[in-house]
């Protein structure tokens, strides 16, 4: 069947009793891995463009409009660490093979639906789907590459995923819609998907159960209000501002579910995160990082997305055109950092990578209050190069700090943390945009903050990752990180 399992879950990198294993088995896993992970985060932005095509042709209001975007990125954000618990408990294959089978049927479910409410339904299932998919995508990928330098190269390919899935994404939905229509923006996740879980069942290993480890059904609960109540106070936020009642009683709750949180964490016989875990200076560090170059990321490329088209009357399809340097530059820098890491380790690359994004965005401030479009390029793929160069060891550092037997959860961590700072950055750039007494400034001071946030993540990972100790091997580098 899969190499994976006839070499125990073993490394396609690495020497068999056949010899290395090169080629399409090589690569198959990471492609039906990433195949899972390019159609979430996509579903994240190419909506954007085909929201209004959505409302005018189902007659929804403004409020269904928003929930359209909202309730796939409140349930996605919220479910995140209970999929990854159910990945530790259950096998990661088994439910990140689920989530995939969810989130396919709920897309057909969005290109089929016949009014606002349903299609908000189907959204939020999807959600639910985005949820089990994400978590075990990095877990799978460092039980399919357990050696550190292919590993580095498969972190390298899913980071980069992500940032071309969010930019390429109002290109494509614009391209889709102004051609074929809006509901081929779900139709076209459904041969992705079969092709996905086929890809999985048949070249991934099935992966271990802790059966015995119950699920702390308490925490997961207030960690799903946490985090929802959070992410729906910032998109209020970018539209009613950040003193509007709502947004401060959302903000709250969110802290005392947080707090609820925690408690409960010290006080289960089997907790769904151990504080041991939290205290980690890789993995908290590590998960910090990912929430402020998220923040800087995603802030810049939705102000540029505005500015692009409300200011300089771009069309959605040039504003994805436009957007492409920082899209092209991601691609580059996985495979780079993928092919360094092994040498340099972590710290360098996740150090060098929030640099150069944080002196990109200050490029862009620098450019003046309307700077010609050329100006720009350099400072957008700046940000894309520094951040992709950065995931990559990030994802490293979360992934080797953590037990094997908490790798679901570690996953889940990290991408929780990832898609509050794309909340928060959303939501800052827009209220900035909404307040300021002058567009250009307000995108300017968007641009300034993001680019504190990424020199901020520069300093925090000089301290939380760790360096690679001379002549140690990446097995025990990896060991030691824990």
């Amino acid at each position: 069947m899969a190499f994976a399992e006839s070499t125990g879950g073993g490394d396609p990198a690495s020497s068999s009793e056949s010899g290395p294993v090169t080629g399409m088995r090589y690569w198959v896993p990471l492609l039906a891995v990433c195949a899972g992970y390019f159609m979430v985060i996509l579903d994240v932005t190419v909506i954007n463009v085909a929201v209004p095509v959505i409302g005018r042709e189902l007659s929804a209001s403004l409020t269904g409009i928003q929930w359209i975007t909202d309730g796939y990125t409140l349930v996605f954000a919220g479910f995140l660490l209970s999929g990854g618990a159910l990945g530790d408990r259950l096998g990661n294959r088994r439910i990140f093979c689920t989530g995939v089978v969810v989130f396919t049927v709920s897309s057909a479910a969005c290109a089929f639906a016949p009014s606002a409410p349903v299609l908000v339904a189907a959204r939020a299932v999807e959600g639910l789907g985005a949820a089990l998919i994400v978590p075990g995508s990095l877990a799978l990928l460092q039980q399919a590459y357990p050696a550190p330098a292919a590993r580095s190269r498969a972190f390298g390919v899913w980071g980069s995923i992500a940032g071309i899935a969010a930019s390429a994404g109002p290109l494509l939905g614009g391209l889709l819609v102004s051609t074929v229509g809006w509901r081929w923006v779900f139709l076209i996740n459904l041969p992705v998907g079969v092709a996905c879980l086929a890809l999985t069942l048949r070249h991934v290993a099935p992966s271990d159960r802790l059966t015995a480890r119950a699920l702390d059904w308490p925490a997961q609960c207030a960690v799903v209000a946490a985090v929802a109540l959070l992410t729906a106070a910032l998109n209020e936020a970018g539209r009613r501002g950040w003193s509007d009642p709502a947004v401060l009683a959302g903000v709250g709750l969110s802290v005392l579910a947080a707090m609820a949180f925690l408690v409960r964490e010290r006080l289960a016989r089997s907790p769904a995160v151990p504080p041991s875990l939290l205290r980690s200076r890789a993995l908290g560090g590590g998960a910090v990082i990912g929430l402020l170059f998220n923040f800087g990321f995603y802030g810049m490329v939705f102000t540029a997305s505005l500015d692009f088209q409300h200011q300089r009357g771009y069309s959605a399809l040039v504003t994805g055109l436009a957007l492409f340097p920082a899209v092209a530059m991601t691609m580059f820098a996985s495979v780079l950092s993928g092919r360094l890491a092994r040498t340099t380790g972590d710290r360098p690359l996740v150090f060098t990578g929030m640099l150069v994004a944080g002196l990109g965005l200050a490029g862009w401030v620098a450019a003046g209050a309307d700077p010609a479009y050329p100006l720009l390029v350099a400072p957008m793929m700046a940000a894309g190069f520094g951040t992709s160069f950065a995931l990559t060891g990030s994802a490293s550092t979360i992934m080797s700090a953590a037990p094997p037997a908490y790798s679901g959860t570690a996953s889940a961590l990290f991408n929780t943390t990832r898609q509050l700072g794309s909340a928060i950055g959303v939501a800052l750039g827009g209220t900035l945009l909404a307040t300021a007494a002058d567009y250009g400034e307000g995108l300017r001071t968007s641009m300034a903050i993001g680019a504190l946030a990424y020199l901020a993540a520069a300093g925090l990972a000089w301290f939380c990752v760790p360096p690679k100790a001379k002549g140690q091997t990446p097995d025990a580098e990896a060991r030691a990180s824990r």
